[in-house]
């Protein structure tokens, strides 16, 4: 059988995880979450989500009064976060060896 090179990774991610006692969760990017689902998946809490809605950096629908996050959204949400650590990451490397701390 030919394996799709990034289901081929994805399905490595997967074992390395849970090789290393990780949980995991597959989640098709057009479902919808609760705030409550959210907030697991970044291991943060519900308001913080409820924050983060409310000042627009994730987007999300209302259904009734509650809150519906597509899956998708969250990630796009995840993967900003991580570059911008990524980015705060290697500029305190430069100015590190700038200083000659190094």
């Amino acid at each position: 059988m030919h394996l799709p090179r990034a289901a081929f990774e994805l399905i490595r991610d997967v074992l390395a995880n849970m090789a290393a006692g990780q949980g995991i969760t597959v989640v098709p990017a057009h479902a919808e979450l609760t705030t409550q689902q959210a907030a697991q998946m970044l291991n943060v809490s519900r308001p913080h989500v409820i924050k983060l809605l409310d000042e627009g950096r994730i987007e999300f629908r209302l259904v009734g009064r509650h809150r519906r996050i597509l899956a998708s959204s969250l990630i796009a949400y995840q993967r900003s976060q991580l570059g911008g650590a990524r980015n705060a990451a290697d500029e305190l490397a430069a100015l590190t060896e700038d200083l000659g701390l190094y």
